[in-house]
């Protein structure tokens, strides 16, 4: 294990989290490890969408994405959470450096083939490792917004969990962590439901067909099957109310959903 992890998170989530969150973030950070953050914002572009009386609209769990969203897009992301974040992880003695993914064509984007409904909505197509490396070198813990943008400049809304998995893959990570508000992939019906600690490809697949994963949770399980294509050896998806769950996830195992190949 070389010690590099990518974490996931909704950003109004991570903004949220307990300090225990951060100060186990910073135990591993200071035992040498090396965290990179990417998170979302959904709730928040809602928000301040609804606010300018912009509409916002789905398909397939992505977010239809006009001019004028991607605009309030950025604004959210790249502004308003990925400083709350930056600040949180100050005030909790972590040394952070935020980014949005234009910065240095961090993350290279381009629209998705075949989903012209979508509008400016991408797929990533290269990450700037050597930036996050540089920052990594300096003794930071890169936290990035996931706006992507082409060679011309245009900009691009991309799924923070397909940024996550592309980030991870191309950074050579051992783990991509997605931090979110259930305890993993749930099996079962009604209050029987319960974390399968362990998920295949296929049985994702499966349960992508039969209904059981649904929604906003069918981009994060599919962002970490394309994580793992690459040098990622395993994607952990836990609930980051657990204490210390970034410790027992990395290091203790039995925690959340594990995601493999085969």
């Amino acid at each position: 294990m070389n010690g590099r992890f990518v974490v996931k998170c909704g950003g109004s989530t991570l903004a949220a989290m307990p300090d225990e969150f951060f100060a186990d973030l910073k135990e591993l950070h200071e035992s040498g490890m090396e965290p990179v953050i990417v998170h979302g914002g959904g709730p928040a572009i809602n928000e301040t969408l609804a606010a300018l009386g912009i509409e916002s609209r789905f398909v397939n769990g992505l977010r239809v994405t006009d001019e004028a969203t991607l605009d309030v897009v950025e604004m959210v992301l790249a502004g308003r959470i990925n400083k709350e974040i930056v600040r949180r992880l100050l005030q909790n003695g972590v040394r952070a450096l935020g980014l949005s993914g234009t910065d240095g064509m961090l993350i290279e984007a381009r629209r998705i083939p075949g989903a012209d409904e979508l509008g400016w909505v991408g797929e990533v197509i290269g990450v700037n490792t050597g930036l996050i490396e540089g920052v990594i070198s300096l003794g930071y813990l890169p936290v990035i917004a996931p706006v992507g943008i082409d060679a011309r400049g245009q900009r691009y809304n991309v799924n923070a969990d397909t940024a996550a998995g592309a980030v991870a893959s191309r950074l050579g990570a051992d783990t991509l962590v997605v931090v979110t508000d259930v305890p993993g992939i749930l099996r079962g019906e009604g209050d029987a439901r319960k974390p399968m600690p362990r998920a295949t490809f296929a049985e994702i697949e499966a349960m992508i067909a039969s209904g059981e994963i649904y929604g906003g949770m069918i981009p994060k399980v599919r962002a970490a099957m394309q994580g793992l294509q690459g040098r990622v050896r395993e994607v952990l998806i836990v609930d980051g109310a657990m204490p210390r769950v970034l410790s027992r996830a990395l290091r203790e195992g039995g925690v959340g959903t594990r995601i493999v190949r085969e």
